[in-house]
């Protein structure tokens, strides 16, 4: 008990927002009289958030190099959603060179924003304020008060629909592929666990002890056996999963793993001491933004095909929710603190609140009012930490 409380207490925010997590879903379970576990909803939570889950990935980086945020991320998917509907429907395009030109332009955007942020010292929020402004200004100059309806099914089939049943039979009762798809997701994280603590008994770093590792890996592993199955009872693996998936996983192995993760955990710790250690700060601050570009241009591309349409007031307030995801998620207002699971934890946080409230009705000025003291808690969590710390 004793190390439980120990391990609690050393990753308080995050572990508080797993039971906060917990709590929600079980509420609204009960509230919704079983409507919130439903597949389809479950379904419909995937789809709906995956963008948040996307963004909050990449505002999270932004976070963890000095509390550092990117208000430019909603305008960006409004902008790339018009681009494709102008490129795609109005001029008949091919649809992959419209995607590559769509990450061609977020990139040149991250780097404008990286320019003026980390070669001149403009506050993050100035700078991409400004961005915010000048690509809404373009997605109405682009769509001239107009929504394009109607996307070729192949760029629909990219990120919308089910992962297709290729052992069941399309006359299966249950997706058969979705669970064989969440045993093997098992095995590789059972597998990768292992590895993990194999090189930390190796290096003699700090560990869980056996039963605390063993009652991890047998809960996540119910959880994810628990959901692929929740999935196979419906059509299947939504396949905007995929992305969301690889994302995920992918920025966790680089900023847990490689020497510009650590990079970027150094930069929001002590700016000036990582200059000083021999870190190129502003090559990390621009990169920085580069990347949050790129996954911004990701999840418009993700919205506006699960909307099939691209509207001028498209990815309004987007930023607000994956800003919102990161500070929940456990990410320290200062910057230097948070993770990707954790930027994940939160955009479920908000998913399930938005979902759950929507399904009992809940107006949706009561929807804000709610959302807005559950980030406030995430902060004052974060301070009281801090000041135990400090204490």
């Amino acid at each position: 008990m004793k190390e439980l409380m120990e391990l609690i207490k050393s990753n308080m925010k995050q572990y508080t927002m797993i039971i906060v997590l917990i709590c929600i879903t079980a509420f609204f379970q009960f509230a919704t009289g079983g409507i919130l576990l439903l597949p389809q909803n479950v379904a419909n939570l995937v789809q709906q958030n995956a963008y948040v889950v996307i963004l909050a990935v990449g505002m999270m980086i932004c976070i963890l190099t000095g509390g550092n945020i990117d208000l430019s991320v909603g305008s960006l998917v409004a902008f790339i959603g018009a681009m494709c509907g102008s490129l795609m429907i109005g001029k008949g395009m091919n649809m992959w060179l419209v995607i590559i030109l769509c990450f061609g332009v977020a990139v040149l955007a991250g780097a404008w924003h990286g320019f003026w942020i980390a070669q001149f010292g403009i506050p993050a929020f100035i700078a991409t304020l400004s961005g915010m402004l000048v690509f809404r200004g373009l997605t109405y100059y682009i769509l001239k008060g107009q929504t394009y309806f109607s996307y070729p099914d192949q760029f629909l089939a990219l990120t919308t629909g089910f992962i297709k049943d290729y052992i069941g039979g399309e006359g299966s009762s249950i997706h058969i592929t979705t669970i064989v798809i969440g045993v093997g997701a098992v095995a590789i994280y059972i597998i990768s666990e292992m590895l993990k603590r194999r090189q930390q008994k190796k290096y003699g770093l700090g560990m869980l002890s056996l039963k605390f590792f063993v009652a991890k890996l047998i809960l996540l592993s119910g959880v994810i056996l628990a959901f692929s199955v929740i999935m196979a009872m419906y059509k299947g693996m939504p396949i905007v999963l995929v992305p969301v998936v690889v994302i995920v996983i992918v920025y966790s192995f680089i900023m847990n793993n490689t020497v510009g993760g650590r990079y970027v955990y150094a930069l929001g710790g002590n700016q000036k001491a990582a200059h000083l250690s021999g870190i190129h700060d502003k090559k990390v601050l621009f990169l920085t933004y580069v990347n949050m570009a790129f996954l911004a241009a990701i999840a418009g591309l993700v919205f506006t095909a699960r909307l099939n349409a691209a509207s001028p007031k498209a990815g309004e307030s987007f930023e607000l929710d994956a800003i919102a995801a990161c500070y929940i998620g456990g990410a320290s207002a200062t910057g230097g603190v948070g993770t990707i699971i954790g930027a994940l934890i939160g955009a479920l946080v908000m998913g399930l609140l938005n979902n759950g409230m929507s399904i009992l009705g809940v107006e949706i000025d009561i929807q804000m009012v709610v959302k807005g003291l559950v980030l406030l808690l995430a902060v004052v969590i974060d301070i009281i930490q801090k000041n135990r710390v400090r204490g």
